[in-house]
């Protein structure tokens, strides 16, 4: 098993950083430290209303989600933090899109600052399919420090994966 593979394509010193951080079992001090705010969000219903906030705020044009919800059914080990879909019907001879956004359930008790990053990332999506370089500039336009929430949602799901189920990382 590759302990390292949500970080695959930094460089060998930062993962040397990190592998000394697993060695003495500080990952989580060090993640704690950084984000002690813990998430807020918990329900599906405030999870939608925390992402209606950011759109409205950062992305007034984009068309809005239909639905938002925690699922359990992602399954983070596969990459899977959050999914964006395009749903399209046809209601009498109109063809009507509804989009929806979907984040993995882990996300309920980590800090509030990963959920924030896999949201941007997400409402990202409704304007940008791929990850292009425009794409990465929504993100950081919606989220400043986007890139090292990043690498350090990716640090967490590192020590979630690493962790028994009895030693869950950031446990409040």
């Amino acid at each position: 098993m590759n302990e390292l593979k949500y970080l695959t394509g930094y460089p060998e010193p930062l993962l040397a950083q990190v592998r000394t951080l697993i060695a003495g079992n500080r990952v989580n001090d060090v993640l704690r430290k950084r984000y002690p705010e813990p998430n807020t969000v918990r329900t599906d219903a405030a999870l939608r209303d925390y992402t209606r906030s950011l759109k409205s705020e950062h992305m007034k044009s984009a068309v809005t989600p239909a639905k938002v919800v925690f699922d359990n059914r992602l399954q983070v080990m596969r990459h899977a933090l959050g999914t964006h879909t395009q749903i399209s019907r046809l209601q009498g001879v109109k063809l009507v899109a509804k989009r929806e956004i979907r984040i993995e359930s882990v996300f309920i008790d980590a800090p509030a600052a990963f959920l924030k990053m896999i949201v941007v990332h997400e409402l990202a999506h409704l304007k940008e399919c791929d990850h292009s370089k425009a794409f990465y500039q929504l993100c950081r336009h919606m989220e400043p420090d986007y890139a090292q929430l990043e690498f350090d949602l990716r640090l967490y799901l590192t020590q979630l994966e690493l962790n028994t189920p009895a030693e869950q990382p950031l446990a409040r």
